[in-house]
């Protein structure tokens, strides 16, 4: 039995019990580059503390077997110190030592030591991942986050190789012929292990550095470097990214009057990568995504900028003073999303941070906090596997959303106070959240027990709607705001504190342009508290064509509209200047469409007003995605294919329509691509397009853009295997071998889905990435192809959890969950049969790991929105 899930209390046991000096790790990587070699050598060596001698602890150790165990001079038995993934260590001193040697296994799903083979030259790369606990994959350690520790590495690698870690390089030494050698790295300060970090490789590197003035007059010099594939540095733009470092560094040292205190800052942009990026200090790593080898639109350099400066956050938060247990991993997440987006709109280029923040991030947090597995913002997290799936909407961007109302709510100034004597009391240690509400109460002069309770406390997404009456002549003679905050558990009404303004909005037929503006012409700033608020400043005011909760976008909740100010939006949301406004606005929109309350087909309509006149081509780019998805799970099956068309057609009508080499005509052509996978009617243009017998001036059809049309065509037929073959020979690297490996398994075709899913569902051959690819193409194939293969679905799930990691089960689990259905008519949503199939399967299995029943009722509940959006649509 599987001994790899750590619990809270058994963490909690061990770190009352010792506390951890140093380790000394070595790892031979000299054979990583033999493909037969699936492991390598790592040798850990810990010194520690033990407030009870004579007690028994144990190390954490996930491995290809382990040679020797030896503590305080002792060396243990095999057979009876090794339990699994558990190393027992009886018997200990008040002063300990403890080596273990053994044999860490390369990994192909992202956790621990990943390897990865380029398709381009065939060079071997490596890199490390832990959050939340795969440390221990490479070294035997104490794997929780409040057993802090300095870390000293040393790697054996090929000399030509590049070798970094947390710590600044100190030597290098030729080893025998000199076609090996040895790096030894500087310690680092006390940090957690899951924030270690290794990478080695034939990386491209670039380097740099960033001095500046600390509020005392000393000069803080920090070197930079950034790293990527060989094979990618062409298309690799190191200064764009030092710049952006360095902006944030000058930002942050600035913001939080607390020096960075990791040394050197290197930025690693690696291969089939599980996350966006991971804050290792010294050593953050960046999927390779952000490097960009196709053209890529300013909201792409935006959200790489917006990442670079979350992780950058994270060396205050999280690393410098880190969460006791993963209950508070919010502690640091939250916090790091807040100050990314603030950071961009505060230190860079960008000027729409806020509007990204709201259109993508806020609205991933509305999804998952109305999922029946919500929690609030902290967590109750009982284990590593809960730990793992805990990196979720709620934990970043509702948390962040959150912050954003903090501010509103104390003042910027009282909540930066709060960050910087926080650093002050705890860096370098572990905090809970009573750590964080002392520093807030002590800077605000609030006391922040009620705030906590209500917001950080508490799960579910509050409502608020304007209940309004007028006169005759259309002048408020009342206007209150109804909160409903139901507890997802209870059912009981939980109101929320929200700071928001008002934003009164009326036409301004002196605009510029053809159309009048949507404006503002006036705002009121309130406190909502309990669940009826009223607003006697209102009150006499004539009533504006739209009346909008929550301008700014200060609090966090759902808004709704007055049915004239809905009119209003359906109608004229596309020609309000603000973009932030705007914004605010269509997630409004968007939530209820998902909530049934406004249709597919009026969300369809919305979209062809409003998106030829969208300015911001990253707002551009969630409209249409949300409208196809409109279309293809909440439109009744009957209205499907008549709004694919009109979306389709307004698509098609935009890209041409774009000006040449705009970031609007990229993204209309990526969504014209996408609307391919289920339509054939601009099959031509896209055809035209890869064998260029059309043109759409100064659209560039290069690398990634070609795949996407690829795979528009297979999944309609329309391309046949040799054609893949012939393309992916042209595009020999990682990204077309990804690209090549979505559009085999997009065919209709009953054989090639049966392929598609022996592979993903009962092989363990695909890497990560290739195994998300596969999963991808699959999954593009109507409802009654692909619906032969639910019964086995279920049969499945077991044994596929329990012979995989949690990351590659997990992506088995949610990806090829049967959630495109359709509601046939006179069904009621809960009879669907696949719900049914679903409830049956956690009905019969009640022992199921917790984070699999988690995955089943999240996409469970999914489709259920869906099929009851379907049936209000009717």
């Amino acid at each position: 039995m599987s001994n790899q899930n750590l619990r809270r209390e058994e963490a909690a046991a061990r770190s009352a019990l010792i506390s951890v000096d140093a380790y000394e790790v070595e790892l031979d990587l000299s054979t990583a580059e033999n493909p037969e070699a699936t492991g390598f050598r790592s040798r850990s060596t810990i010194t520690f503390r033990c407030s009870e001698p004579g007690s028994a602890t144990f190390l954490d150790f996930i491995h290809g077997g382990v040679s020797s165990v030896v503590l305080n001079g002792r060396t243990l038995p095999l057979e009876t110190a090794v339990d699994g993934s558990r190393i027992h260590l009886p018997g200990l001193d008040l002063e300990n030592t403890v080596t273990v040697d053994g044999t860490a296994l390369y990994s192909r799903s992202g956790e621990g030591m990943h390897r990865f083979t380029d398709p381009a030259d065939a060079r071997t790369y490596l890199y490390t991942q832990y959050e939340p606990a795969d440390a221990r994959r490479v070294f035997a350690d104490f794997e929780q986050p409040d057993l802090k520790a300095s870390f000293t590495f040393r790697v054996t690698a090929p000399s030509e190789w590049e070798v970094a870690s947390n710590g600044a390089e100190t030597s290098r030494t030729p080893l025998g012929s000199g076609d090996l050698s040895r790096w030894e790295f500087a310690p680092t300060q006390r940090i957690s292990t899951y924030i270690t970090s290794v990478l080695a490789g034939p990386y491209f590197a670039a380097r740099d550095s960033w001095s500046g003035t600390m509020k005392d007059g000393s000069v803080l010099e920090v070197p930079l470097a950034a790293y990527c594939r060989a094979s990618l540095a062409a298309h690799f733009d190191p200064q764009n990214i030092f710049d952006i470092t360095k902006r944030g560094l000058e930002y942050f040292h600035g913001l939080f009057e607390y020096p960075y205190p990791f040394g050197k800052y290197d930025s690693a942009f690696v291969p089939e990568y599980n996350l966006g990026a991971m804050e290792n200090p010294g050593l953050v790593t960046f999927t390779e995504a952000y490097v960009f080898r196709s053209k890529a639109t300013e909201a792409q350099y935006e959200a790489r900028a917006n990442t670079i400066l979350h992780e950058m956050a994270h060396m205050w938060f999280g690393d410098l003073v880190t969460m006791a247990w993963w209950d508070d991993l919010w502690l640091k997440e939250s916090f790091a999303d807040y100050m990314g987006a603030l950071a961009v709109d505060n230190a860079t280029p960008f000027t729409n941070s806020w509007v990204s923040f709201a259109n993508r991030r806020k609205a991933w947090a509305y999804v998952q906090d109305q999922l029946p597995t919500t929690h609030p913002i902290v967590a109750d997290i009982t284990d590593l596997e809960a730990a793992k799936q805990n990196f979720d909407g709620i934990t970043y961007a509702k948390g962040a959303s959150v912050l954003k109302q903090l501010v509103a709510y104390v003042g910027f100034d009282a909540f930066i106070d709060a960050a910087r004597g926080y650093f002050r009391d705890h860096a370098y240690g572990n905090t809970t959240l009573a750590d964080l509400l002392g520093a807030l109460s002590t800077a605000s002069g609030r006391d922040m027990a009620v705030w906590s309770r209500l917001w950080l406390q508490t799960a579910g997404v509050p409502a608020l709607t304007p209940l309004v009456e007028t006169d005759d002549d259309g002048v408020y003679t009342s206007v209150t705001i109804v909160q409903d905050a139901p507890d997802p558990v209870s059912g009981e009404q939980v109101p929320r504190p929200h700071r928001l303004r008002i934003g009164l909005y009326n036409p301004d037929s002196t605009s510029p342009g053809s159309g009048s503006a949507l404006v503002r012409t006036g705002t009121v700033e309130i406190d909502v508290v309990g669940s009826r608020t009223d607003v006697p400043e209102l009150v006499g005011t004539a009533r504006p064509a739209l009346l909008l909760l929550n301008d700014e976008d200060l609090t966090y909740a759902k808004i709704r509209f007055d049915n004239e100010s809905l009119q209003t939006l359906l109608h004229f949301l596309g020609r309000m200047p603000d973009p932030l406004a705007r914004a605010v606005c269509f997630s409004a929109l968007w939530n209820s469409v998902r909530d049934g309350a406004l249709s597919a087909q009026d969300y369809v309509r919305l979209i062809v007003h409003a998106a030829p006149l969208e300015t911001g081509a990253g707002v551009l780019q969630v409209l249409l995605d949300n409208a196809r998805f409109a279309v293809e799970r909440f439109a009744p099956a009957e209205r499907r294919d008549g709004l694919r068309e009109t979306l389709y057609s307004l698509v098609v009508e935009q890209l041409h329509a774009a000006e040449a080499g705009s970031d609007r005509q990229l993204i209309w052509a990526r969504s014209a691509a996408a609307l391919g996978r289920t339509s054939t009617s601009h099959t031509e243009l896209l055809r035209g397009l890869l064998e260029g017998t059309a043109s759409v001036p100064g659209l560039a059809v290069d690398s990634d853009l070609r795949w996407l049309l690829w795979q528009a065509l297979a999944a309609t037929g329309n391309a046949t295997r040799a054609k893949l073959e012939a393309e992916v020979e042209l595009d020999a690297t990682a990204s077309g071998r990804v690209g090549f490996t979505t559009a085999a398994a997009a065919f209709p075709d009953p054989a090639v889905k049966a392929a598609a899913w022996q592979e993903a569902v009962h092989a363990n051959d695909l890497s990560n990435q290739l195994l998300s690819a596969t999963i991808n193409g699959f999954t593009m194939g109507s409802t009654d192809l692909l619906a032969v293969f639910s019964a086995d679905y279920f049969a499945s799930l077991t044994l596929v959890w329990s012979s995989r990691s949690i990351e590659l089960a997990s992506r088995v689990v949610a990806g090829l969950f049967p959630g495109a259905q359709d509601l046939p008519p006179h069904m009621v949503p809960a009879d669907h049969p696949v719900l049914v199939a679903s409830m049956d399967w956690l009905e019969a299995n009640p022992q199921a790991p917790s984070a699999l029943r988690r995955i089943i009722v999240e996409q469970q509940d999914q489709l259920l929105r869906s099929l009851r959006a379907q049936a209000a649509g009717r």
